[in-house]
This record gives structure tokens, sequence and C-alpha cells, in this order.
């Protein structure tokens, strides 16, 4: 009996090793060229709310490890909730020395400004990082403004499950989707309750789906895909009396 308990424990231990040694593992293992700048400040001001809808950062769980994206990598929203690996290169008077990278989640949008065609590093097809002042200052140098960097998508790692936050009015349900593990961006929502089949909800903005069936009273269950098109179903996640303005989490994570 002894003999079995410390097998299951060794097999606890190496499979948390293995977990933790698959979530360094890149989902491109390539490198792409790009630039980085900052806005807000070193507490995060300015940085929260944002494009993404996921509102306070803190709150929500993405803190200042964040970032603005552009035109060209924001994908209309669809990139929001992704996670990059991001270092500073090629600017030895500006990039610290002492930190080989950072891993930041993608939280807001750069928009671009097309009255400076040639000033705007948010201006498509630049790929540009707008990260938060804490993440930008721990790879390179706050007097350089901007520096180029390399970044990679890595997996998110998350503690809990998928979120659902739920907004709108009886004939207009909209659904926050977030704390998304691994790909973290999200393709696609799938909407049940509990009196319906599965309906495919439309993508609003950021993270935010929607749906203009009236489900008030009904269980809620999501199917969600993402970009790498994984799917997890999260059955009756909310519960009949779910009310707006409340998040549900399921069980289950990418």
């Amino acid at each position: 009996m002894m003999a079995q308990s410390y097998s299951l424990v060794q097999l606890g231990f190496f499979s948390m090793l293995l977990a933790k040694s698959m979530a360094y593992i890149p989902i491109d293992s390539n490198w792409y060229d790009a630039h980085a700048t900052f806005y807000g400040d070193m507490q995060g001001g300015e940085t929260m709310q944002g494009a993404c809808g996921y509102g306070d950062l803190f709150q929500q769980g993405y803190g200042l490890e964040t970032t603005a994206l552009s035109t060209a990598l924001f994908n209309e929203g669809y990139t929001c909730g992704a996670c990059f690996e991001v270092k500073c290169v090629n600017d030895p008077q500006w990039c610290k020395t002492d930190v080989k990278s950072i891993t930041v989640t993608a939280t807001n949008f750069c928009p671009p400004d097309y009255s400076k065609p040639d000033g705007n590093w948010c201006n498509p097809p630049q790929k540009h990082f707008d990260l938060s002042m804490k993440m930008f200052t721990t790879i390179a140098i706050y007097q350089a403004g901007i520096v180029p960097v390399q970044y990679r998508r890595v997996p998110c790692i998350k503690n809990g499950g998928v979120r659902f936050e739920l907004r709108g009015n009886p004939y207009f349900l909209m659904v926050l989707v977030y704390n998304v593990a691994n790909a973290g961006d999200v393709l696609s929502v799938r909407i049940k309750g509990s009196s319906t089949y599965w309906i495919s909800m439309a993508h609003n903005w950021g993270q935010f789906w929607d749906t203009g069936l009236n489900l008030v009273g009904q269980d809620l269950s999501f199917l969600v895909t993402t970009s790498d098109g994984k799917a997890l179903e999260f059955n009756f996640v909310a519960p009949s009396n779910w009310q707006f303005g409340q998040t549900y989490e399921g069980s289950l994570n990418f």
C-alpha cells in the first residue's frame, strides 16, 4: 500500500514537472522583427480598460504584463488574450543586458495615425508592441522611447477556468471571454441554453461575443474554440438564475 502511494506521489510530481516544462514550449518557435514603445505609467495608469474589453487588468489577472498591438498584429480584436515573448535586440545602447525577455498578454489596440505616415509605429503594415511602462523598462532603458524587438507566440499560463462575464439585456446578450490558457485568443464562441441547441455567437469587439436570442432563465453552456483550433465545452457554467454584470467561471481551461 505504501509502495503504491509512493508511486502515485512520484507520478504527480513528474506530471507537474511535465506541465511546467510544456509551458515554456513556444507556440511558434520562430522569432519575428518588430519595435516596441510604452504608454501609461509604472502603476499601469492609462493601460486599464482598452480595446479588448478586459476592464481592470489587475482584477482580471493580467496586471502590468500587458501590451497594446498595432493593426498588423491586433487582427480586429481576435488576437486579444494571446501571449507574446518579447526581447530587445540590436541596440546595445538601450537594450538591457540582464533581462533576456518578457512575456506579455495582448489587452489593447495601438491605433494608427494616418496623418503621420512616417512617424507612427502603429500604422500598417508595421508590427509594433505598445507595452506598459513596467514591461518596457524591464527590457530597455526608459530614455530610449522606442527599441527594436523580436517576438514569438508562447502559451498563456492561467489559474482556474475560463471565465465568462455577461452583459447586456434580455434581447442582447454580450459575453466577455477571458482567462484563456495556452493559445489565449478566441476564434469562435457558441452558446446553448437549457432549452436551445448550440448557437453561434457573433464577434462584437475585443473578446466580446453576442447573440440577440433571449436566454434569460435558462442554464448557459459555451463552446469555445481558440486560434489553434482546440475546442472545449463549458456545460451549465451559468445557472438559470444568472444575472447581467456577473462573471461565471468554468471548471476547465485549455
